[in-house]
């Protein structure tokens, strides 16, 4: 399962770059936690393309959200993804 799909360029459900304003294909999964908000094992996701997965990381990173960052194509291998 793509964690989230928007219409793009690419296609109806390609999935796209979260940052603000980026209609680029997404690469990356960021999978994160807000702590203060979510059970241990919960993982919300924001997709990234290579451009911006640094800065998405930064920002994420810097709240102690950050769990975990995966290409796009492994993330949706997984048998846990749908």
């Amino acid at each position: 399962m793509i964690p989230s799909a928007s219409p793009s360029d690419q296609g109806p459900e390609s999935p796209i770059c979260s940052a603000k304003g980026c209609r680029a294909a997404a690469v990356w999964v960021l999978a994160w936690n807000n702590p203060k908000v979510h059970t241990p094992e919960r993982r919300k996701t924001w997709l990234a393309c290579d451009e911006h997965r640094e800065h998405l990381s930064n920002f994420l990173g810097m709240r102690g959200f950050l769990k975990e960052t995966v290409e796009l194509e492994e993330w949706e291998a997984r048998p846990d993804a749908g």
